[in-house]
């Protein structure tokens, strides 16, 4: 993420922060999944609806992320602008844990998976290549499941 997104998310994350929070790194993953049916399914209706001169797929949600002391957060970033949008989800981090990093994306990206305390589902995170890295940081920060 260029050094402007990242200004532009802290000053989206810094209204929100608790007294002594401080925000630890900054990035952006596809957030969640989409099965195989769904995708085949959108694929052959686009298509069958434009006589095959369009092709669409389905991704799972881009999302800014920014991990403080205390919490995981991640804002849409999914706006016109490309800025940094609303607060979508908020994680405490002493009740997650994380799956360890696996290839993704034809083995060029990264994915694990957050499990949190009390919840039934999980969150799979997907770190396009440019962002590895920070895929790794963050997994490194957060107790890993066993």
């Amino acid at each position: 993420m260029n050094n402007r997104r990242r200004q532009q998310l802290l000053q989206s994350v810094a209204p929100l922060l608790t007294e002594g929070e401080q925000v630890e790194i900054t990035s952006v993953a596809k957030v969640g999944s989409v099965s195989a049916k769904r995708r085949v399914l959108t694929t052959a209706l686009v298509g069958a609806l434009t006589a095959g001169t369009v092709i669409a797929t389905v991704q799972p949600r881009p999302m800014y992320w920014a991990l403080t002391d205390r919490r995981l957060m991640f804002f849409d970033a999914s706006t016109m602008s490309g800025r940094p949008g609303k607060l979508l989800m908020s994680l405490p981090r002493q009740l997650m844990s994380a799956a360890p990093v696996k290839k993704a994306l034809l083995g060029l990206g990264l994915q694990t998976v957050l499990t949190v305390q009390g919840q039934e589902q999980s969150l799979k995170l997907t770190f396009p290549p440019a962002y590895k890295a920070a895929g790794r940081d963050l997994v490194s920060r957060i107790a890993v499941a066993a």
